[in-house]
């Protein structure tokens, strides 16, 4: 596992899990006797499968997806074992991981193999409640990504105060991060989010290699 490439975008399809609208595509053109190649275009939201969203997602006028710098996204990352967590994921959690001296951080969950596996939205998941988002800020990250549709705990999705609190502070967040095969402890994270120019969010291609 060590030496392996390991790929933490997960597929996009119609059937999908997915906030919002369901992508969905259509042939603009097929190979036949008279066409030689294929050719779809697709109708996705910002926030499609595995993405990062930006500060300006919460804050109006801050940073958008097209300038978030490259060494926010590439580097030295650590996958935290969370698996443990029931529901939200404190302070304490984060301490107790290991995430003390990491700039960039991934939270290995049970999302990986269970609510993250579904086409369907779980009313229940593992997110990151507001005082651990509180203490990613003071210890310098700058990069923190999740295992499910959302960095949110389920328990704070009407005021978002995680989002807000690392949003606010420049954190850029990377959700929907399949971390089942990703081992705890440091990597090589390559996440490059596609340049929507003005934008909040963007769908970000994301492996990890091993760290040097």
């Amino acid at each position: 596992m060590d030496h392996e490439i390991i790929n933490l975008t997960i597929p996009v399809h119609p059937e999908m899990l997915h906030w919002g609208r369901r992508p969905t595509f259509e042939m603009v053109e097929e190979i036949t006797e008279t066409s030689p190649s294929e050719v779809s275009r697709w109708l996705i939201g910002a926030h499609t499968g595995t993405h990062v969203d930006a500060p300006s997602h919460f804050v109006k006028g801050a940073m958008t997806v097209d300038a978030i710098p490259a060494e926010c996204t590439i580097g030295l990352t650590r996958v935290l074992d969370l698996r443990h967590v029931e529901r939200e994921i404190t302070a304490e959690d984060l301490r107790a991981a290991g995430a003390d001296g990491a700039t960039r951080v991934l939270f290995k969950t049970r999302n990986s193999t269970d609510a993250l596996t579904r086409n369907e939205k779980s009313e229940t998941w593992v997110g990151l409640g507001p005082s651990g988002a509180e203490w990613l800020v003071e210890h310098g990250v700058v990069f923190a990504g999740i295992d499910y549709l959302t960095m949110e705990a389920p328990d704070h999705t009407d005021l978002w105060p995680s989002h807000v609190i690392l949003l606010g502070a420049n954190v850029v967040i990377l959700e929907n991060a399949d971390l089942a095969l990703a081992e705890p402890g440091d990597h090589h994270m390559v996440c490059q989010p596609i340049p929507f120019v003005g934008r909040e969010a963007a769908p970000a291609p994301t492996i990890l290699l091993p760290a040097r």
